[in-house]
């Protein structure tokens, strides 16, 4: 866990300096170009003129995300005081391997779900009347018509 803070702040801190070198870079290559063309303008002007927002944007919030990230698995490392399994070389494979509970083989249920999940997000960005479809498939699935955990091969 300590390594995966470590790997994430890296991440940040390159993820700033390439967005202050993407930004000076469209300031160096297209202040002159600005400059020219509007010979009145203030410099503020020909600043937001120069810069391509896009990019600059996307790789400021790359940096805040990653940095967001290694603040959270810092804190949840420090929380649960001690280290994973997975970070520690005389650990035994059993030990990070923990009972997840019971799982039906045999359900429906998870692929009505991602159904529903498909068929809403689809009716958002095709026609919102398939929307209430998906609604309609998740409201199916959650009540449990298709979740057969009591039939088939595992009945009680």
């Amino acid at each position: 866990m300590r390594t995966n803070t470590g790997l994430w702040w890296l991440l940040t801190v390159f993820s700033a300096v390439v967005a202050a070198l993407y930004i000076g870079w469209n300031l160096i290559a297209h202040w002159p170009a600005e400059a020219a063309a509007n010979p009145g303008a203030d410099n503020w002007t020909i600043f937001t003129n120069s810069i391509e927002w896009v990019g600059s944007v996307a790789l400021v919030f790359l940096a805040f995300m990653a940095a967001l990230i290694a603040f959270y698995i810092g804190k949840v490392h420090k929380a649960q005081g001690g280290e994973l399994p997975e970070d520690t070389l005389t650990a035994d494979i059993d030990d990070g391997d923990p009972e997840l509970g019971e799982f039906s083989p045999w359900s429906w249920w998870p692929i009505v779900l991602a159904a529903s999940a498909g068929v809403a997000i689809l009716g958002l960005a095709v026609g919102v009347w398939m929307f209430p479809i998906g609604v309609a498939i998740f409201l199916v699935a959650i009540v449990g018509w298709v979740y057969e955990y009591y039939r088939g091969y595992f009945a009680r």
